[in-house]
């Protein structure tokens, strides 16, 4: 597992700003060697926290296929935070689909 999370580190870093513009949510995930993981990271300083949902469709061990999704919230400064995290699975139907929304503070 520890190599799982070098290489999508690497990824992540590699991959970097190659999103369209003004995005503040940069996400990057890998299947492989029995596990997979989501990362994400807060890239836009002046923008608001962010909640987000995704979806991902992973083939499992046993031939099967599981779509995995979730919410999460991701405050300005956050680097590399491990959304999803799980086992089973030996490569990806998709890539990851991550939708996120800034957050307006009400004053």
């Amino acid at each position: 597992m520890k190599r799982l999370v070098m290489v999508s580190t690497a990824f992540f870093l590699v991959a970097g700003h190659a999103g369209a513009e003004g995005k503040a949510v940069e996400c990057a995930g890998m299947a492989m060697l029995g596990g997979a993981q989501l990362v994400c990271s807060h890239v836009a300083p002046k923008a608001p926290t962010q909640f987000c949902t995704y979806s991902w469709s992973l083939h499992s061990m046993n031939n099967g296929q599981q779509t995995v999704e979730g919410s999460f919230m991701l405050p300005p400064g956050a680097k590399n935070v491990t959304i999803y995290q799980g086992n089973g699975f030996d490569s990806a139907y998709s890539n990851p689909i991550v939708l996120c929304r800034g957050r307006k503070d009400h004053r």
